[in-house]
């Protein structure tokens, strides 16, 4: 019995750690705290101002572990907020590096001014006009990203003016910040998202919006209202939600059916609640390795003292960068470089896909090439390394290889024995003829 008391205490002991280490894993976070200058006025001078924040992130308001650790030297006191998130969006692992780690993830605080949104498809949140006593307090947004971009969370948090005691409203997470697709794949660029539900704003209904922005091209691709459920009539094809997974589980993610080199570029994931939005952007690439060919193949007979011309075709690659080169590969197995060739510019096809080729001009006087080998055409591309080869023979060589020279002396050898034999046998054919002729006189 007292056995079993004993290991049901230990088990308690470990259980006990095990909470307490799990409800410290939750980040202590170093952020910038970032707004704009007010001018001698009062009014925003358009400069910004930066100053170094510390955030102490728990999942329960009532832990106290945090306000007992004391703000570095580098802080000021009044820039250390306690950050309570229930869904312990900012406890992600990334976010928390070992001990003495340089690399540290990215981290910026804003205040916020909550407001209505005259987008149609956010409108009918705030359709009652009414500005709740609820949004009479401080609020701000976070915006992170974990390390190697593991994850990207915005988050809209509210405290009782004057109090540094935050609370997460709205979070918004991705964990596909940066992706690459072949094309006529699927992609799934991830969004999800997280409502208190003790706050005033989650009974209200939601809106979803997706945008792309490339090089200073801007578009929708698609809108839902969640509060009416209805799509924006400006829907980009091939683009879709899990409506299904979107109400239940806050999956706001975008799927692309098919993917076009037009999709490269960035994507934003906002969502909005009566007066706020919280916004994360992902990165998508589609990478598209070449298809290699040599022409003419296969390369004619070439003469010692010839020049021919080859001409290598890269075709049907994404993106724009790609290196063409040459090689050649003698019946030895040895490989030179021959240069990269006289390349041309780029062309691109209708689906946005871009093809280059490189003229090469192969001098059988100026390259020693011996009796021949491979021509190699090799293209390096963010896709991967491709190559395609082509056989040249050569004849006329000045220098006879080894084998050439036993097989000389062999037909060499052949030659005399023939010449012998006949030799051989015309003459004992004539002594044959002049002795019946003699037998035939006598």
């Amino acid at each position: 019995m007292t056995e079993l008391s004993t290991i049901y205490k230990l088990s308690l002991v470990t259980f006990i750690c095990f909470i307490r280490a799990c409800s410290s894993s939750c980040p202590v976070l170093e952020c910038w705290f970032v707004q704009e200058k007010t001018g001698r006025g009062g009014g925003l001078t358009g400069a910004t101002s930066q100053d170094k924040s510390l955030l102490h992130i728990r999942t329960d308001a009532h832990s106290h572990t945090a306000k007992s650790q004391q703000a570095p030297s580098d802080i000021n006191p009044d820039r250390v907020y306690f950050i309570t998130d229930p869904a312990a969006t900012l406890c992600h692992h990334s976010l928390n590096p070992p001990r003495g780690s340089v690399e540290k993830p990215e981290c910026e605080i804003n205040p916020f001014s909550p407001q209505p949104s005259d987008l149609k498809w956010v409108a009918p949140l705030t359709d009652s006009g009414l500005s709740p006593i609820y949004l009479e307090a401080d609020w701000f947004s976070t915006s992170l990203q974990g390390l190697n971009k593991q994850v990207a969370i915005s988050t809209i948090m509210r405290a009782p003016t004057a109090t540094k005691e935050h609370n997460v409203i709205l979070s918004v997470t991705s964990n596909t910040v940066s992706v690459q697709s072949r094309l006529g794949e699927p992609v799934l660029l991830d969004c999800g998202f997280w409502v208190d539900s003790s706050s005033p704003l989650s009974g209200s209904g939601f809106a979803v919006e997706w945008r792309y922005q490339f090089r200073g091209d801007g578009r929708l691709v698609l809108a839902y209202d969640g509060k009416t459920d209805r799509l924006a009539d400006a829907k980009e094809k091939g683009a879709t939600l899990d409506f299904e997974g979107l109400h239940e589980k806050g999956n706001a993610s975008l799927i692309l059916q098919e993917a076009e080199v037009r999709h490269s570029g960035m994507y934003i994931c906002s969502v909005y609640l009566p007066h706020i939005v919280a916004q994360v952007t992902l990165e998508l690439e589609i990478v598209e390795p070449p298809s290699v060919s040599i022409y003419p193949s296969p390369l004619p007979l070439a003469v010692q003292g010839q020049t021919l011309t080859a001409q290598c075709e890269a075709s049907g690659f994404a993106p724009l960068s790609l290196e063409l080169s040459w090689e050649f590969q003698g019946t030895d197995g040895k490989s030179r470089p021959l240069g990269s060739g006289s390349v041309t510019g780029h062309r691109q096809a209708w689906d946005g896909t871009y093809s280059q080729s490189s003229r090469l001009e192969l001098d059988t006087t100026k390259l020693d090439l011996g009796r021949g080998g491979e021509v190699i055409c090799v293209a390096v591309h963010l896709g991967g390394k491709r190559q395609a080869s082509v056989t040249l023979n050569v004849i006329g060589f000045s220098t006879p290889s080894i084998e050439d020279s036993m097989g000389m002396v062999g037909v060499a050898l052949v030659l005399y024995g023939l010449i012998k034999f006949v030799s051989w046998t015309f003459t004992s054919s004539g002594s044959d003829v002049a002795g019946q002729q003699e037998k035939k006189d006598k």
